[in-house]
């Protein structure tokens, strides 16, 4: 059976035939658990907008989970609305949001944080990341300057966790970070995008609680991690609770059958199903990742979760290319490309199998 996918520049299709996808975490539906849970509660009758017992049972879930009792938890329906909600949110009319030069609001959001009035102020990167130095040196060079009043103010720090490159933040590292908003009062924010993801990693030494401490206000990917769609945002941060949902519907991420997303969130935080999702999803990206270093292929990037980045000769690619669809990343020279290799919750054993097999 054929189907199509855009090109990522226009309209025009890229006719593609019964191939192994594996160039997003977001191709497929959802979780099973979550489309029975859906048909049993096709016929129940709620209010809407995220007010009924569902969607609060939902947060109790998650306010527990990450071991934050007074924390405020919203539902809006994709990442690009939560980022520009709260960010927008926040905010001052004269403030703009630091961030990674490659942060996914800078870079792949079409200028959603500009379109509401704030700037995006990027800052260089390595692997993904931004350090504590470069934090701390931003917001005083700002209180230094003579003409400060004149240039966008700094007004909080966004990263992701992971980065847009399958890297995270170590807990050492988003402690200083943190402590260092809180000295300078600038809330720091996290795209949770692919939260999941990044917590489930070998190389991740915090949780959900240490997160919740540490960040003002962050979310929960559901959408790239075994939801239909939708994200949870969490703030932490009382200061910054006050009518948050009047942002939300003001920026387009309400829900009028809010229960809908209530219901996903529900089942991804019942007996662990977030992060078994989340785990399945990083075994397959180790197995990859593991086969490619043991044929002798160089990583672009040494991501310890879902996202992977061979450097592969252009004949390797093209073949590769015929049976499996990855991302196209960036050429390294004239003979080597890199490419983004994606796994995710529903990734399946024996399409990695095929992959491992024609590596």
């Amino acid at each position: 059976m054929a189907f199509v996918r855009t090109n990522g520049i226009g309209h025009k299709p890229i006719e593609t035939k019964k191939m192994i996808q594996f160039q997003c975490d977001y191709n497929e539906g959802c979780a099973p658990e979550i489309l029975q849970r859906l048909a049993e509660t096709n016929l129940m009758q709620t209010v809407g907008y995220g007010m009924d017992p569902i969607c609060e049972h939902a947060r109790q879930l998650i306010r527990d989970a990450c071991q934050a009792p007074q924390a405020l938890v919203q539902f809006l329906v994709g990442g690009t609305q939560a980022n520009a909600t709260v960010i927008a949110s926040i905010l001052r009319p004269y403030q703009g949001v630091l961030c990674a030069e490659t942060g996914h609001i800078n870079v792949h959001e079409t200028g959603a944080v500009e379109h509401t009035g704030h700037k995006v102020l990027a800052l260089p990167q390595h692997d993904g990341r931004i350090t504590t130095e470069q934090v701390r040196k931003a917001l005083a060079d700002h209180l230094s300057d003579g003409n400060a009043e004149h240039i966008v103010q700094p007004g909080m720090v966004y990263i992701s966790m992971p980065t847009e490159v399958g890297t995270i933040y170590s807990l050492a590292e988003l402690t200083a970070i943190s402590s260092v908003c809180r000295e300078y009062q600038v809330p720091l924010f996290v795209d949770g995008a692919r939260l999941g993801y990044g917590l489930a990693s070998p190389a991740c030494d915090m949780t959900l609680a240490d997160l919740a401490r540490l960040a003002d206000v962050f979310y929960i990917g559901g959408t790239k991690q075994g939801a239909l769609f939708g994200e949870a945002v969490v703030i932490t941060n009382p200061a910054l609770q006050k009518d948050f949902r009047y942002n939300i519907k003001q920026n387009g991420g309400m829900l009028a059958k809010g229960r809908l997303l209530g219901i996903q969130f529900e089942t991804l935080f019942t007996d662990g199903l977030y992060m078994r999702l989340s785990r399945h999803a990083i075994d397959m990206a180790m197995r990859i990742k593991e086969a490619l270093l043991a044929h002798g292929y160089r990583m672009y990037i040494d991501s310890p979760t879902n996202q992977q980045f061979p450097i592969l000769d252009r004949a390797t690619y093209q073949r590769l290319s015929q049976t499996f669809l990855f991302d196209f990343w960036g050429d390294i020279d004239a003979d080597h490309v890199v490419a983004r290799i994606c796994t995710s919750w529903a990734t399946r054993e024996e399409n990695v199998e095929q992959l491992l097999l024609a590596l």
